[in-house]
């Protein structure tokens, strides 16, 4: 194909509210670079870490939940540490999650892989980085895919063969890929397991993948979600008001904390494990280091995934043990809208971007 020059996409012009995202039809159609090859994007999608990144909750200056200043940005965000990572360059593309394919290839890369299609994984180790903690997010330390182009190095734009439409697979990559990497750190079998947040991109996702290691899950969510949740595998429901059985769970997953965080830990059994990717509703939390100590129980982050995570997410999409949870879609050039109905938390699952 003819490739043009230009291209519509989507611009983070600095850390603020929603007028901080502009969309433009003249911005430069990026070059692969060696290893690297540029994707003709299909679709993408709206993630907690979008928005997040936008109003720089990440800083450590902001203590408060990630939704009440989402629309018009946290003023005591600083430049210096908005990013998950740190400082990030504007204007920046972002748009971590992306289905598309591979329109040219860079020096190095073989030419065979044009025309195959792909998603991206959203979180990787540098290569070029000697420091083995170093993170690359795909949207955020570099461009992603809220534009018609976008290039990644050969190796973290893995082939996919399905049946389903890219706005469909363009709901995987950036919560499925968080949910399994929670889960093969708490090395989750055949046991109870609590879902907070449960009905949003990754709580979702984690019902489904936890359901196909054969545990039993619990979900906490709104009343009037439950019997969604139900349908995609979830046991049993709370309410996020609900008080939580004492010693009843194996492993919690958490993407809330907030003020209900301690009640997760006295709901978790002996020997349980704690995980968490998220704070949606609040990053600082209070913890009774009794619980904690006379409960043997081990608390875990999760950011950071090793390549076979992604690697097993696309074999489960390609053998059909998981499904696409996309609740509505939007136009990239309708990204405020998109974004504005993401943070009413009224869905289910995903909200997908149709690139043009």
């Amino acid at each position: 194909m003819t490739l043009p020059d230009t291209m519509k996409a989507v611009l983070l012009t600095g850390h603020g509210g929603l007028d901080r995202l502009e969309f433009r039809d003249d911005v430069p159609v990026p070059q692969p670079r060696a290893g690297e090859v540029l994707i003709r994007v299909g679709a993408s999608a709206v993630n907690n870490t979008d928005v997040n990144t936008r109003t720089g909750w990440y800083s450590k200056a902001v203590r408060g939940d990630t939704n009440s200043a989402a629309q018009s940005g946290y003023d005591g965000a600083t430049d210096a540490d908005g990013g998950w990572s740190g400082a990030l360059s504007f204007p920046r593309i972002q748009g971590a999650d992306c289905c598309g394919d591979i329109v040219a290839v860079g020096e190095g890369v073989d030419a065979g892989r044009v025309g195959q299609r792909v998603l991206v994984r959203p979180m990787y180790h540098p290569a070029a980085s000697d420091d083995p903690h170093a993170l690359m997010t795909f949207g955020s330390e570099r461009d992603g895919a809220f534009a018609q182009f976008t290039t990644v190095d050969a190796e973290n734009a893995i082939a996919v063969d399905s049946p389903l439409t890219d706005i469909e697979l363009a709901s995987f990559p950036c919560a499925f890929s968080t949910a399994e990497g929670m889960i093969q750190r708490a090395n989750l079998r055949a046991e109870r397991v609590l879902i907070t947040g449960a009905s949003g991109g990754v709580g979702s996702a984690a019902i489904q993948l936890a359901k196909r290691r054969g545990a039993h899950v619990t979900a906490v969510t709104s009343p009037s979600k439950a019997e969604a949740l139900r349908a995609l595998g979830a046991d049993a429901t709370f309410g996020r008001e609900d008080a939580l059985p004492a010693d009843a769970f194996d492993v919690v997953l958490d993407l809330v904390g907030g003020a209900h965080w301690p009640a997760l830990l006295e709901a978790l059994a002996v020997h349980g494990r704690y995980v968490t990717s998220g704070a949606i509703a609040g990053p600082i939390v209070e913890l009774d280091l009794r619980t904690l100590y006379l409960k043997d129980q081990t608390l875990i982050g999760s950011t950071r995934q090793p390549p076979g995570v992604f690697a097993d997410l696309v074999g489960y999409i390609e053998r059909g043990e998981i499904r696409p949870v996309v609740a509505e879609s939007f136009a990239l050039s309708d990204i405020r809208s998109a974004q504005e109905a993401f943070l009413q938390k009224a869905h289910i699952g995903k909200i997908g971007l149709i690139v043009p």
